[in-house]
């Protein structure tokens, strides 16, 4: 098979959460234990930073990326979802690995995939993990796909543990409650592990400070760092909490022998999106009019979105707008301007809301527009109907923001 031959396979034999939702899930690791065993346990062969949290992960991990990489460390990166190539999923020094790299490890490994069945994520974390230990890397930034606990990632012992913070999503997995989802997110903590927690709450603190307890783990608390002399190249004002997360960890492994100095910090953290390729935060496409893109998805995200959007300076606002359909519209849809006009679509994949449905959701809340058979038409009426001065917001699935960046 060829790669796009491959990617089809994949796509057609594996369960994959991000295109199917609950039935691709598996809530244990079980698969992951048995593929890392038959890949003669790649994830012990080089060293690991495990990130997990709500909302943040994703930039905090291509962050600490960077920054490692500006050190001169050889960098594996694990990320998911991906926008427009699977292999964006996981890069060494900010490169994606090889097509022929997936496929021949699809094809060294099909008995096994054949046999256990395992889920796209569990075959994809197998997958970095032998790539990483085949390129004989320093250390690999690690994040976690949903929870924590029982997540595939979770096989790793890192040198460091993060959680950036908590938040309710996926909680018909996760838990109803803050206390539950801190819970599942804190299953990533070791024993003697240093644990970094990025955000914390009354309901949530009590939590990793007792998990932390019991593994004898050093915790600290990433928001009380004062960072006034640290900037990012990634511009959304929610990126604040993120540098302090990231600042602290590089912070711990300076403790442990990582040699990182000052300059490495701070370039790599001006340098995240051209070391690492992260695409779709607060993402600037095209200006006059102004296209912002965002793959905030749940309230935590969408509230700094909306509140840095007010911020911009336009005359009239757009928003194309797509969501999954496993998505709490109740919890959401309060939180975004009734002064905008909408575009609703449906992005490209099995769990996409229906543009129609959408709509009818979004009118309960006075949020206004009209329906769009695609992402892309939906961008296009955007284009056509906004003026020089306006501004057009791309988000609400990272699915929507993949169709366009």
């Amino acid at each position: 098979m060829n790669y796009k031959e491959t990617l089809e396979w994949m796509f057609s034999q594996l369960p994959m959460f991000q295109r199917e939702g609950k039935t691709a899930f598996k809530k244990d690791l079980t698969n992951s234990i048995a593929f890392s065993k038959h890949l003669n346990y790649p994830e012990k062969k080089f060293k690991s930073i495990h990130v997990a949290g709500t909302n943040g992960k994703g930039s905090t991990s291509h962050m600490i990326a960077s920054v490692l990489q500006e050190a001169g460390y050889k960098v594996g990166l694990y990320t998911s979802p991906h926008l427009k190539d699977f292999r964006e999923r996981i890069r060494i020094n900010g490169e994606v690995i090889t097509e022929s790299e997936v496929v021949d490890f699809i094809e060294e490994n099909n008995s096994f995939l054949l046999k256990y069945k395992p889920s796209f994520f569990e075959m994809t974390v197998g997958l970095a993990f032998d790539c990483f230990a085949k390129h004989r890397i320093d250390i690999a930034v690690v994040e976690v796909g949903l929870g924590g606990r029982l997540d595939s990632t979770n096989i790793i012992t890192p040198k460091v543990s993060v959680i950036t913070n908590i938040g309710f999503d996926h909680t018909q997995f996760l838990g109803e409650t803050l206390h539950e989802i801190a819970f599942e997110k804190a299953g990533i903590i070791k024993s003697g592990v240093p644990v970094i927690i990025g955000e914390f709450h009354e309901e949530t603190y009590p939590v990793f400070e007792k998990v932390a307890k019991e593994s004898k783990s050093p915790l600290f608390l990433a928001s009380s760092n004062i960072i006034n002399n640290y900037k990012s190249d990634l511009k959304g004002n929610y990126q604040i909490h993120n540098i302090k997360t990231a600042v602290q960890t590089i912070a711990i492994l300076k403790t442990q022998g990582y040699n990182i100095s000052e300059e490495s910090i701070k370039n790599g953290l001006q340098k995240v999106a051209g070391n690492t390729g992260l695409l779709g935060r607060w993402q600037i496409v095209k200006n006059n009019p102004k296209v912002i893109c965002d793959t905030g998805h749940n309230k935590e995200g969408l509230h700094y979105i909306f509140k840095q959007l007010k911020q911009e300076s336009f005359e009239k606002l757009h928003i194309v707008l797509g969501m999954v359909n496993d998505k709490d519209l109740n919890s959401i849809l309060p939180l975004f301007p009734k002064n905008a006009t909408y575009y609703f679509c449906t992005p490209n994949i099995p769990r996409g809301l229906s543009e129609v449905e959408l709509q009818l959701k979004c009118s309960n809340f006075d949020l206004l527009g009209n329906v769009y058979c695609s992402v892309n038409e939906a961008y296009k009426a955007a284009l056509k109907f906004a003026k020089t001065n306006d501004l057009i917001f791309v988000g609400g699935s990272t699915f929507v923001v993949a169709e366009i960046v």
